[in-house]
């Protein structure tokens, strides 16, 4: 499993841009930038759509004067799914959307979830990261399911 001091791996992530579905490497996304990036199971989903992202966009201003240059979310789903989920919510202006829709970032991470038996299949743990030209800075995973405390915006900025 990554951890603080870790290098990202290399994957690509579906992404939409105004000319249609695109992709985006790790190296695009966090080269040269620090980053904030939360992961949850699915878009959404109860706890991810009410309670994770609202908290990141509600405090886009709070990561931007610590020095943040971006706030990415990334979600097991597809590039449609994550598309509808920004306009839906209101916050693609402000949080990079990351599709990894067959999990390949996840499992290279070794931050899978396998909810298969919820009928979910493999999914992304719930986790804030902040990420300093590809490296892991700080890593907070989610350790109950439903539950935001350690992985809201709010850990986040006060791990900073």
């Amino acid at each position: 499993m990554i951890k603080v001091g870790d290098k990202l791996p290399e994957a690509t992530f579906g992404v939409v841009t105004p000319s249609g579905p695109a992709t985006k490497t790790t190296s695009e996304v966090f080269s040269g930038r620090k980053v904030a990036l939360f992961a949850v199971p699915g878009a959404f989903t109860p706890t991810c759509h009410n309670n994770h992202l609202p908290g990141f966009l509600a405090n886009a201003d709070k990561f931007k004067e610590k020095g943040v240059d971006a706030i990415a979310c990334l979600a097991v789903n597809d590039v449609f799914v994550m598309d509808a989920w920004a306009k839906a919510t209101g916050a693609g202006e402000t949080i990079e959307f990351l599709a990894d829709g067959s999990a390949l970032f996840s499992k290279a991470t070794g931050l899978e979830l396998d909810i298969t038996e919820r009928g979910m299949g493999i999914r992304s743990q719930r986790y804030a990261m902040l990420v300093d030209d590809g490296v892991v800075t700080i890593l907070n995973i989610g350790d109950e399911p439903g539950k935001t405390d350690i992985t809201g915006a709010e850990a986040l900025l006060a791990a900073m």
